[in-house]
């Protein structure tokens, strides 16, 4: 990987594993849940709509995919995992948020993903699930019910979103679908959040926390994971998935002095490694016929000028393969920076990488397939 590679790569994974971090100085700041939605939403549109004014023609079509998905990825997880966060600390949330690629294995099954589930598949949903165990388990014994409840709807939402995007909204460029889900959900936000507004301006490290939130975390990711994905492409860009939490839990630990107990770092190991497990695919070997030929044929040499009849050979047949992309052959360019991300979410609904809007476990496709959270 080259050396702008790895600084796009150390950037989404920072960018991508704060956002719990910002929510919960906000919420703690007194920022209503109404209000953070609307703020990251509106601001984020508002960034990105530059970059895509000219490519809503034709969304229109796509109206109730569009809904359901900013649906799934913005306006129900967003709400949730706020309201969750005045209980959870940063860390835990972004842990149990972790599990996502693991409830996306389970979900692409329920929506007829046909693929055989391996043995090291379903070692990684038990292990995966096991942490989640752990991690909840003092939250459950300490009166957090409701607020774990949330977050972990807030990962099925983020699981199940990139299969709408996946089947539905292959077509749509990225980067308009992004500005319209946020734009379309600052609107369902607008009345809410100004029923809620604060009376007093909040202090200075509130707002950071909520500017960070619209225009790193939301807007700037976008932007940072499209050039991600075109250096290093999508297989690669999707492994910043399973760095997200440990960077969500060391910036709780550091900056917000949570605690780090056992049961967290123990939760940590397990979701990670249940995530990885549980999203790996078996390499497809590539299948083709041999390369059938009928042997040449030539009339034997005299003194006069060598005469031979030509060589009759039955055109190679083979076929299609059905692994990757052999070494030589090259995938032809896409015009949508995340079109990669869409087909690695298509090929497997377990990645959430495949979102525009997230950085939770793409992947692994979070995707669009890129939002942020």
């Amino acid at each position: 990987m080259t050396k702008r590679g790895w600084l796009l790569f150390g950037a989404m994974s920072v960018i991508w594993g704060i956002p719990y971090l910002l929510i919960k100085v906000a919420v703690d700041g007194g920022v209503p849940v109404p209000v953070l939605v609307f703020v990251r939403t509106a601001l984020g549109a508002l960034v990105l709509l530059p970059l895509a004014v000219r490519g809503f023609r034709g969304l229109h079509r796509h109206w109730r995919p569009l809904v359901v998905f900013a649906t799934l990825e913005i306006l129900v997880p967003w709400w949730l995992l706020a309201d969750a966060e005045r209980q959870l600390s940063s860390s835990m949330t972004g842990l149990l948020i972790a599990a996502s690629p693991i409830v996306a294995v389970l979900a692409a099954r329920l929506a007829g993903d046909v693929e055989r589930l391996g043995a090291s598949r379903l070692a990684g949903l038990a292990v995966g699930l096991a942490g989640v165990a752990v991690l909840a388990a003092p939250g459950l014994r300490g009166g957090n019910l409701r607020s774990v409840v949330e977050v972990l709807v807030a990962a099925v939402c983020y699981a199940v979103a990139p299969l709408i995007l996946a089947r539905r909204l292959a077509d749509v460029p990225a980067l308009p679908l992004t500005v319209v889900c946020l734009g379309g959900s600052a609107l369902v936000y607008a009345t809410p959040a100004a029923l809620t507004w604060p009376a007093a301006l909040p202090t200075g490290e509130v707002l950071a926390a909520l500017a960070g939130l619209a225009v790193v975390c939301t807007a700037l990711a976008f932007v940072f994971f499209a050039a991600l994905i075109r250096e290093v492409g999508a297989t690669r860009a999707v492994v910043i998935t399973y760095v997200n939490p440990a960077v969500a839990v060391t910036a709780g630990v550091l900056l917000l002095d949570e605690p780090l107990t056992v049961p967290v770092l123990a939760a940590f190991t397990l979701i990670l490694a249940g995530s990885v497990l549980a999203t790996r695919r078996a390499a497809i070997p590539s299948t083709s016929a041999p390369s059938t030929s009928a042997p040449s044929t030539s009339a034997p040499s005299t003194s006069a000028p060598s005469t031979s009849a030509p060589s009759t050979s039955a055109p190679s047949t083979s076929a299609p393969s059905t692994g990757t992309l052999s070494p030589g052959s090259a995938e032809p360019p896409s015009t949508d920076p995340v079109e990669p991300v869409r087909r690695g979410a298509e090929a497997d609904p377990g990645h959430r990488a495949g979102s525009p809007l997230d950085g939770a476990n793409a992947g692994p496709v979070r995707s669009p397939g890129v939002v942020v959270e």
